[in-house]
């Protein structure tokens, strides 16, 4: 992408509301510009030429009578019919002579309708200032016997039509801007509460009283986002209830094997058998965690440094040196129960697999942007880059786990956290060993 299209991409609105507004202002300002262009390359300019033209021949006029009748008392006349009929304040000032200086440049339309308007119709030297008075313009023509100076209305130079339809222009845009702004900020609206309602029900909060509205698109993705929801919902209490069949059912033969082991007193493999029923207990409390997925829980607003405090407090009593860091109160909805366990799993792989016997785990919990982030880092040997992503695999464990378990506690806890929205990496730690990144958004 070159260096022009990245500006662009930059500069234009990211939201659909700019974008929208942009769609609709981009013709209205080019209408403006072609509306402009032709009004002032034809109807101003008509006009204008027009004006000059008439003064222009009102002044040839006073001029050629002047000259037909020179004596004072008739000049006297004609000057002050000129002010009665022409609206012109016509000055003679007799032997007067033009400042002998270079005329100024043409600066715009009006300065070159009056020149040539002066050269077709009076034919003399003259001089035009428009700027010194703010009501009238005052022009100087040369006559062979003096300097005839005339103040004439501006009005008869300058169309108000120009500043009319400027208002009117501008006027009728603003207004239109403003309406298309409301209505597409109604439907902008609609597509809003759709991105939150998805959002909300992503991190596995209560989605209330969402109705579709809005344009028919809209209503259409939104009755898809209700039917979407309430099938993801039926199918997980049907699962929950299914595994709480299945839970029971496979808890009935597992009790009367331990009844039958506590019976048959002390013969020989009665202490493995006894380890192995308890390993098929926390192998059936494994999968039905794993597929229970913690999707019970109703979110709470939670102080999570306070629970990481508590999770860490339980490790701590059991010896574990764990050094816990926070940057302040942190409180948002969560799961406090299925969170707790995450951090318990975190925790006690760290823990685990830290370098003995002098290992420590350090622990980092703060606001980032517009997320909580929680850091975890060991002392251990880690995880090669290459088989961090297998560890969240369901039922796998690697060459260095500790005995016990069935390979499902990272699988979980990272089911977990993306029920909240956010996700679990697996990072090399400034410490050598592994750090754990987690982060759950606001």
């Amino acid at each position: 992408m070159t260096r022009p299209e990245v500006w662009l991409k930059r500069a234009l609105p990211h939201g659909l509301l700019g974008r929208s507004l942009l769609i609709i202002v981009m013709p209205l300002v080019v209408l403006q510009l072609v509306s402009t262009y032709v009004f002032y390359a034809s109807h101003w300019e008509t006009v204008s030429r027009r004006l000059a033209k008439g003064l222009a021949g009102d002044i040839a006029t006073v001029i050629e009578a002047t000259r037909a009748f020179p004596d004072a008392e008739s000049r006297r006349t004609i000057l002050s019919i000129a002010a009665a009929k022409m609206e012109l304040d016509a000055r003679f000032i007799p032997g007067g002579i033009l400042a002998n200086q270079p005329p100024p440049p043409l600066s715009g339309v009006l300065d070159r309708a009056m020149e040539d308007a002066m050269a077709e119709q009076v034919q003399r030297p003259y001089r035009m200032d428009a700027e010194s008075l703010e009501r009238e313009v005052v022009i100087r023509v040369q006559l062979s016997d003096g300097l005839l100076e005339i103040y004439a209305p501006k009005k008869r130079l300058f169309s108000s039509t120009t500043y009319v339809f400027i208002l009117w222009m501008l006027g009728t845009a603003m207004l239109l801007f403003g309406i298309a702004t409301v209505f597409m900020r109604n439907q902008v609206r609609s597509v809003r509460k759709l991105a939150v309602a998805a959002d909300r029900f992503g991190k596995g909060l209560d989605v209330l009283a969402f109705k579709p509205e809005g344009a028919t698109e809209v209503r259409q993705a939104a009755q898809a986002f209700n039917l979407m929801r309430e099938r993801i919902q039926r199918q997980i209490q049907q699962r929950t209830e299914m595994l709480a069949g299945v839970s029971h059912d496979l808890r009935t033969p597992l009790t009367r094997m331990k009844l039958q082991l506590a019976m048959l007193g002390a013969v020989e493999g009665r202490a493995e058998l006894e380890e192995d029923v308890a390993e098929m207990e926390r192998m059936i409390e494994g999968y039905l965690a794993f597929a229970r997925g913690e999707g019970t829980e109703t979110p709470v607003e939670t102080d999570l440094p306070g629970l990481v405090e508590d999770v860490v407090g339980r490790f701590r009593r059991q010896g574990a040196a764990i050094d816990l860091h926070s940057e302040g109160e942190l409180t948002m909805p969560l799961r406090p129960v299925a969170i707790s366990r995450v951090l318990a799993n975190l925790l006690g792989n760290a823990v685990r697999h830290g370098r003995a016997p002098e290992g420590h785990v350090w622990v980092r919990v703060g606001r980032r942007q517009n997320a909580a982030e929680l850091l975890i880092d060991d002392d251990g040997p880690g995880i090669p880059p290459v088989r961090r992503d297998e560890v969240f695999r369901p039922f796998t464990r690697l060459d260095s786990a500790a005995a016990g378990g069935v390979g499902l506690g990272l699988t979980i806890a990272r089911d977990i956290v993306r029920a909240h929205g956010g996700e679990i990496k697996l990072e090399d730690s400034p410490l050598g060993g592994l750090r754990v990144r987690l982060r759950l958004p606001l």
